[in-house]
């Protein structure tokens, strides 16, 4: 799994940093989250093709947080994208979609799927699942958390130990079923091992919230928006966002193993307030910048 950080800041872009947006790349799936204006050319800048998105998860609507939306499906369809494109958003995001293709002209269209989420799982596969759960930022919005399923991985050290060989037999054992070899009753638990799936949250543009923490439990991974330091937390609120602080906050409590922070408004010219603020609560956080990549 590795997280591209495509966009940083805020409403404003500046000179270093571009609107929100981040890739998840997962074996075939390629997990945009948000999709600020200009994330097409983020992709390229990164080395990462465009198509290799299949899904979009929109936290909400406001311009920083989608107006890449219409360049990036347009892109797509002059690259002949073969795939199905799924887009999932709050509540209003069909009709959202309709209006675009209204307002904008599109010589080809690409296959698409779009849908509307409410709570809890709206995705899941052999591999991984996908949740969703309502924020406050005085309209329609969403947190994600990106969930790995657990893996049954093989001990080579007690499968040598039994003699058993590669293929089937191993494979059964994998799916967590019994085998009998060389006269013998073999568990799973007795030549594999569990690896916990690695969990990935995604908040921005909210208060601090009773989802926030459901979103953020146990993550490997939190990203989370920290738009003003803990001195504008006046400023922050009236506005229906986090501090750092509050970020951190939210990493502690929620059992974090590691904090970047994200959405930083155009008033900074560099993050340090923002990350000492977050740091003397959490001490795992670091200050995303536009390109950066993290391996999971």
């Amino acid at each position: 799994m590795q997280i591209t950080f495509l966009g940083t800041s805020s409403m404003v872009p500046t000179k270093e940093r571009n609107q929100i947006a981040v890739f998840l790349s997962y074996g075939p799936e390629g997990i945009l989250f948000d999709c600020g204006e200009g994330t097409q050319r983020q992709f390229k800048i990164a080395g990462i093709s465009l198509p290799k998105v299949t899904k979009i998860l929109l936290s909400h609507w406001h311009g920083d947080h989608a107006l890449g939306l219409p360049g990036l499906i347009q892109t797509l369809s002059s690259m002949d994208y073969s795939g199905k494109l799924e887009i999932y958003g709050p509540i209003g995001t069909k009709k959202r979609m309709e209006k675009m293709f209204e307002a904008f002209v599109f010589d080809k269209k690409i296959s698409l799927d779009v849908r509307e989420v409410k709570s809890g799982i709206f995705f899941e596969n052999n591999e991984f699942q996908l949740e969703a759960y309502p924020l406050e930022h005085g309209i329609e919005i969403l947190g994600y958390r990106f969930v790995e399923k657990d893996i049954r991985k093989v001990d080579i050290k007690k499968i040598k130990k039994f003699s058993i060989p590669n293929g089937p037999l191993i494979g059964k054992l994998q799916q967590n079923k019994p085998i009998e070899y060389n006269g013998k009753k073999i568990m799973p638990d007795d030549v594999t091992y569990i690896e916990s799936g690695k969990k990935v949250a995604y908040v921005t543009d909210t208060i601090l919230c009773d989802n926030c923490y459901k979103i953020a439990e146990d993550a490997d991974l939190l990203i989370c928006e920290a738009t003003y330091s803990s001195k504008l937390v006046d400023k922050s609120e009236e506005y229906g966002h986090m501090t750092a602080r509050q970020s951190a906050q939210l990493a502690n409590k929620a059992n974090a193993k590691q904090l970047v922070l994200i959405h930083f408004s155009a008033r900074y010219k560099n993050t340090q307030e923002l990350e000492e603020d977050a740091r003397n609560i959490f001490d795992n956080v670091i200050c995303a910048k536009d390109f950066m990549k993290i391996e999971l």
